[in-house]
């Protein structure tokens, strides 16, 4: 069967997804998936760091060497880069030197066109409710927000609120302290200002998320032996004391739980900050966990972007 890859080259993590296709490209299955926590913000997300940028290149060559034993050329696979690729001012050199390295040929895209990406991908694996619901899918560097019902998208937006921001911005100690959480929320009130107009006009009790921290609240709070393979559903009334637990605890506290992904550890905290205040401010009562996201949107529309 023929295979296809495609690369998300997050802000946080570097993901390849390589799949076997029908003979019309419709329907895949896939065949290896790879993550690489990079960090590429890891000095703030105007500038990659030295260390952050040779992470990158790292695991853009650890990427070909999966596709040379897939036998998929390099130039052929759709890579594309988000919120740290669009902002820092050496993201073009960075881009240039994977093309150099490793062949692949990594593109910024626009924070619309990631929304549209991460939408198509979520609306492959969760079964959405006949209310509207807000997609939500939290990076490092940006939060991409999607209103949307069964007719599809009514609107969407990116916004620089991403955890490896709001971490290196706001979260000084161990635990958080109160003031740091209220300064976390008051940023929030401010720069998502259009999320709360649109809100407001269309009230949507359905929250549905997509990587990162609902990776984490997935694992925490559901049986993967119970729960469908795509998706997850989480009560409101669920939610609260897993993020009463985690914003009290210490990082070394964080560090012993064993179902806590360690890349995510010192992050999860203002994630988890960001998603209660997405619901506390929208009057959402549930949360549906997607295990797709952008990668697999881009086997689809990701088609139409390259």
């Amino acid at each position: 069967m023929p295979k296809r890859a495609v690369i998300d080259l997050g802000t946080n993590t570097f993901h390849l997804l390589i799949v076997e296709t029908d003979a019309d490209g419709q329907t895949w299955m896939p065949v290896m998936r790879e993550r690489v926590f990079v960090k590429l913000a890891e000095e703030g997300i105007e500038q990659i760091g030295t260390a952050a940028f040779e992470r990158g290149l790292a695991a853009l060559a650890l990427f070909r060497q999966h596709l040379d034993h897939y036998d998929i050329p390099p130039e052929t696979v759709s890579a594309f880069g988000t919120a740290a690729l669009r902002t820092a001012a050496n993201a073009p050199e960075f881009i240039q030197e994977a093309r150099v390295r490793t062949g692949i040929q990594p593109r910024a895209i626009s924070g619309d066109q990631e929304a549209l990406l991460i939408y198509a991908g979520v609306r492959q694996a969760v079964p959405f409710p006949d209310n509207p619901v807000l997609v939500m899918d939290i990076g490092g560097g940006s939060v991409e927000m999607i209103l949307a019902d069964a007719g599809g998208p009514m609107w969407r937006r990116s916004f620089p609120v991403g955890v490896a921001v709001l971490f290196r911005r706001f979260h000084k100690s161990n635990p958080i302290a109160a003031g740091e959480i209220a300064a976390v929320e008051n940023y929030l009130d401010e720069e998502l200002r259009d999320l709360w107009g649109i809100l407001a006009k269309h009230p949507t009790p359905t929250l549905v998320g997509a990587a990162g921290a609902f990776d984490i609240i997935d694992h925490l709070l559901l049986d993967p032996a119970t729960k469908p393979p795509l998706y997850g559903w989480i009560p409101r009334a669920d939610f609260e004391p897993l993020y009463e637990k985690i914003i009290r605890s210490t990082l070394a506290e964080r560090e012993a739980w064993q179902n806590l992904i360690p890349e995510r550890r010192e992050m999860i905290v203002v994630g988890m900050i960001l998603i209660r205040h997405i619901l506390e401010r929208g009057n959402m009562q549930e949360i549906y966990t997607s295990v797709y996201s952008m990668k697999e949107g881009m086997l689809d529309a990701g088609q139409r972007l390259s």
